[in-house]
């Protein structure tokens, strides 16, 4: 089918796309300094699952939703009935396990690079625990975030923490199945100021194959110092076929959360660009699009359905790009002709096509327009705002 002037293969390119979406996206959450309270945020694991159903059946594109382990599953495997139950009541999949080694008292000086054997085990039990929830929920990926690092020089030593992270990662990876994947994230700084025990896509990389087949990167895109080509870092990880998944977000300065192109979308244009121009089709067809955002001012449900929109336009505007003129282009040394070659899919508008491409599959043209007409946001605000209210005493 073609969706006014939009050829046959963005068309398919953009059936592939599928975003999961953070549990932790519909809760209440802040920065360092506190937290501004929605009446109508989740309060508990169901009405998660609730708001997730709501923006797959208005999107038609994320049936899955992220899990913390700390915040969704407190008593760990005990919980993953309860899971299970939600999950045939509201028709969204559990997708991304993610492991909590930042919030315990014991972490201070690192989970799995502290400088104590006992609390690095405590560390590697969470991560073991949480690859055989995964496995129970049937969730191909764990999702690993590391808070370690250190804020003054000399106060650890940078070479020991790195053997204890190689040895921890192998143990988590040896009891993996081999349907699993174990993403390793990486970040620059904060909260650690000196050193961070994984800083950079390299390091995650050296990791990665550290830990083992099964193992892969996973790219945050507000986890960058200011101008990095973040681009060349994901075609570096397709080369070496290490590229595991996203957390997609924007940022201003540092790891500010913003919805997802709201600051440079050019940027995750050019992200886009890179993945779709990979010609081995295997090596992205397990990408795992996941959206990890602070929706701290904008009403929680319609940022996330924002957010899903606006991946969506900028994928399909990277499908858009003419690879054979491109490449033709390029050998030929033609710069600006090449950079407008680009430049052109970017700037062309597929809202108009995406409300066609929806409307083919039962779907409501305008998703956010859907929900704020559906009245969605304002029952829960009205169900919820007792529950929320009782937390302002806690962050007064």
């Amino acid at each position: 089918m073609d969706w006014s002037g939009i050829p046959d293969h963005a068309a398919r390119n953009l059936d592939s796309l599928q975003i999961e979406i953070p549990s932790w996206g519909f809760a209440n959450t802040g920065t360092r300094f506190g937290k501004f309270l929605q009446p109508g945020a989740a309060t508990a694991l169901p009405e998660k699952f609730a708001d997730a159903s709501e923006v797959h059946a208005l999107t038609g594109v994320t049936p899955r939703i992220a899990l913390h382990v700390l915040w969704d599953l407190p008593n760990g495997a005990a919980d993953v009935a309860e899971v299970r139950r939600l999950e045939a009541q509201y028709g969204v999949r559990s997708g991304s396990i993610n492991p909590n080694l930042f919030q315990n008292q014991e972490y201070k000086l690192g989970s799995i690079c502290n400088p104590d054997p006992a609390i690095r085990q405590m560390a590697i039990d969470h991560l073991i625990d949480s690859v055989e929830i995964a496995k129970t929920l049937r969730s191909t990926d764990i999702s690993l975030w590391l808070a370690d690092g250190s804020n003054y020089p000399g106060s650890q030593s940078i070479r020991k923490r790195i053997l204890w992270m190689e040895e921890a990662l192998i143990l988590v990876h040896d009891r993996m199945h081999e349907e699993q994947r174990l993403l390793i994230e990486y970040k620059p700084f904060e909260p650690a100021f000196y050193h961070t025990d994984i800083a950079d896509w390299g390091m995650a990389v050296h990791l990665a194959r550290t830990a083992g087949p099964l193992a892969r990167v996973l790219v945050d895109t507000g986890h960058h110092y200011q101008s990095q080509n973040i681009e060349q870092i994901v075609a570096w990880l397709l080369h070496l076929r290490l590229l595991g998944g996203f957390h997609f977000n924007d940022r201003r300065y540092a790891d500010d959360d913003l919805v997802i192109g709201s600051i440079d979308p050019y940027q995750v244009f050019r992200i886009f660009v890179e993945i779709l121009g990979e010609p081995d089709r295997t090596a992205i067809a397990d990408i795992a699009y996941m959206i990890d955002q602070s929706h701290n001012l904008k009403n929680k449900m319609e940022a996330i359905v924002q957010t899903v929109m606006i991946a969506q336009e900028l994928f399909l505007k990277a499908a858009l790009v003419d690879r054979e003129q491109l490449s033709e282009l390029q050998e030929a040394g033609k710069i600006l002709e090449a950079e407008e070659c680009l430049r052109s899919a970017f700037w062309t508008d597929v809202r108009p096509s995406l409300e066609e491409w929806r409307m083919s599959r039962a779907l409501p043209p305008n998703p956010l327009r859907a929900l704020r007409e559906s009245g969605y946001v304002e029952r829960i605000s009205q169900e919820r705002a007792m529950r929320n209210a009782a937390q302002l005493s806690t962050y007064a």
